[in-house]
């Protein structure tokens, strides 16, 4: 007998632009970090800087 189980091409399908979804939005959140960060550094301001939790 065998161990694999036979899948469903639906739920393959759905797995594989889920993963997509995931790894794209993983980047934008990563380039908006860098962004933020990026300009942080200019302004001279940290994001978590005691002037904006006034």
């Amino acid at each position: 007998m065998s161990a694999h189980t036979p899948v469903d091409p639906a739920k393959l399908e759905r797995q594989k632009r889920l993963e997509e979804t995931l790894k794209e939005n993983l980047r934008r959140r990563k380039a908006q970090a860098r962004a933020r960060s990026e300009g942080a550094e200019r302004t001279g301001l940290m994001p978590d800087s005691e002037e904006d939790s006034e």
